[in-house]
């Protein structure tokens, strides 16, 4: 079957995962103290600066005009608010007048515009001037709910982190998946695991390979389909639940499994969300309704 662009919104992210091991190979001729926190956006860095920058860490898009003292104004605060938030995310300027073919690419209706991308994908967006107060608390529920699933900008030269040994292992599991050598990869994961049983990286870098290891194997009509047509079939909705995660729709592969719990196949389902939940932050409210929910239905 076809493989999806992106994979498990809003988890860590293996999500694109061949561009994710590409991303990691250009960044790491490129130290994370040499990364701005603030950049101007052009035709030619677009991909590099802002796409592949985003599988790493948010990057908040303003589209604006110097014809507009609120784009003008934006583009300050953000501009100041990237550099206070310490790597947290990256301020990237479209500027409408200059690269317009640039500016139509994000769609906008009008100026001034900002967009925050994150996986290679936009999330959400502000329209029009706001004041740097509600800019500041933005930024900082943007960097404390999206940033803590992103892989991070790699350590900065000096730190402390650069200096400690990153496991191969990774970078090979990595380049492995990249490959689709789901096999490799989570042969690598495993033993990972089994060397630092708490490593969340590896646990829930493991559960993704098997998804989409699953889902390589798969051929033959949609699973999302084919579990809509027979919603008592077990086997479709974990195939479709594997869909809908990769499709970035977590929330319906948690009820789809859901309905489960109250049948014969309670164990197993319960043994899939549970594997489903590894993949999202813990706090992330998505996953508590859906334990919320599973509660309910076993209790």
């Amino acid at each position: 079957m076809t493989m999806p662009d992106r994979f498990a919104a809003g988890a860590v992210d293996l999500g694109q995962v061949k561009a994710r091991a590409e991303a990691k190979e250009k960044s790491a001729s490129q130290p994370a103290g040499s990364i701005p926190s603030s950049i101007t956006v052009t035709a030619e860095n677009l991909e590099a600066e802002v796409l592949r920058r985003s599988l790493q860490v948010p990057v908040i898009v303003l589209i604006g005009t110097g014809r507009s003292p609120e784009s003008e104004q934006l583009r300050t605060d953000l501009s100041e608010l990237a550099e206070a938030s310490r790597r947290g995310f990256i301020f990237a300027y479209v500027d409408a007048d200059a690269t317009p073919q640039v500016a139509q690419a994000f769609g906008v209706r009008g100026l001034p515009t900002v967009l925050v991308l994150a996986g290679g994908r936009p999330l959400t967006s502000l329209e029009g001037g706001q004041p740097r107060q509600v800019l500041e608390q933005w930024t900082q529920q943007i960097v404390s709910q999206v940033g803590s699933q992103l892989e991070g900008l790699p350590p900065e030269e000096g730190s402390e982190e650069a200096e400690e040994a990153r496991d191969p292992r990774f970078d090979e599991a990595e380049s492995a998946a990249g490959s689709e050598d789901y096999a490799r990869a989570l042969s690598l994961y495993v033993d990972i695991l089994e060397d630092d049983p708490e490593n969340r990286d590896a646990r829930q870098a493991r559960h993704q390979i098997e998804i989409l290891q699953r889902m390589s194997e798969s051929e033959g009509e949609d699973p999302i389909a084919a579990a809509d047509a027979h919603p008592e079939d077990f086997d479709a909705a974990r195939a479709a639940a594997d869909a809908e995660i990769a499709n970035g729709d977590p929330e319906a592969a948690f009820r789809r499994l859901i309905a489960f719990l109250r049948g014969p196949e309670r164990d197993a389902a319960r043994a899939r969300l549970l594997e489903l939940f590894e993949l999202f932050d813990a706090g992330d409210p998505r996953v508590l309704a859906a334990r919320g929910q599973m509660a309910s239905a076993l209790f």
